[in-house]
């Protein structure tokens, strides 16, 4: 507790800081400190997804993202999207979820068990090496 508060401390302390590093890591405390407003839709489509219902899993994903979402957040909306429409066998949308995520963050990755997923790994991996 004493050492998140000093951290909050340093992050207020440097928040008037311009320089490329700190705007990094002023993202990344508000990443890890702010809750956005999508935050329980968010959590309710992942466990829908794992349960399987993909249908209200995709109302709740879309939901959160038209609230708001960290960086983060957005990335497994967009994700658990794209795996659920490849999965229904909607290449297009598979897509174009995979390229929103691109879009934020072009270094996003899925992990090597996704990766090595045959509906949507290799869509994936094609929609990265366009995003280079």
């Amino acid at each position: 507790m004493r050492k998140t508060a000093l951290l909050l401390a340093a992050a207020l302390v440097l928040g008037g800081c311009e320089t490329a590093p700190m705007k990094e890591i002023q993202q990344a405390f508000r990443d890890i400190f702010q809750t956005s407003k999508g935050e329980a839709d968010l959590s309710a489509g992942l466990r829908s997804y794992e349960n399987g219902n993909y249908n209200e899993s995709m109302k709740q994903l879309q939901s959160a993202l038209d609230q708001g979402l960290t960086k983060s957040g957005q990335l497994q909306a967009y994700k658990h999207l794209a795996f659920i429409h490849c999965a229904s066998g909607r290449q297009a949308a598979c897509r174009s979820e995979f390229r929103k995520a691109l879009t934020i963050d072009p270094g996003f990755d899925l992990t090597p068990a996704e990766a090595g997923h045959p509906l949507w790994g290799p869509v994936f991996a094609k929609e990265k090496a366009r995003a280079r």
